[in-house]
């Protein structure tokens, strides 16, 4: 069978030969007196959290003082803070202040004036 390399170095593979593999996302790649080898690779979850934890130089024991400094956590009570009393809201503010402005007597109210515009009109 051929396989084509594509203008972006990406290899193609035939149908064939990848549905015989099963769901397989990764190979490794292994190039041998001038010949390319790929090898299935299933990754899982476990072995990459076993990588990172690995990297980051986390072992048995910081996890068990980690663990430890948690459930101490866990078991201490919250302390009481003190919290301000709540706000009274604003919209009895609003209300008191429209009852004030509408007690005022009629005088202090300007009455509307009109005006009447003359027109010219053409005889």
């Amino acid at each position: 069978m051929l396989a084509k390399i594509t203008s972006k170095n990406q290899l193609t593979l035939p149908k064939s030969v990848t549905q015989a593999l099963g769901p397989v996302q990764y190979f490794e790649v292994q190039e041998r007196a001038g010949q390319i080898i790929l090898t299935p690779v299933r990754i899982q979850r476990g072995d990459a959290l076993r990588a990172k934890l690995a990297e980051l130089a986390i072992d048995e024991k910081t996890l068990d003082a980690a663990l430890d400094w948690a459930q101490k956590a866990a078991a201490k009570p919250l302390s009481a803070k003190k919290t301000a009393p709540a706000k009274k809201p604003a919209v009895k503010k609003l209300v008191a202040a429209r009852k004030t402005t509408a007690a005022k007597p009629s005088s202090a109210v300007k009455p509307a004036v009109k005006t009447v515009s003359k027109r010219k009109t053409a005889r």
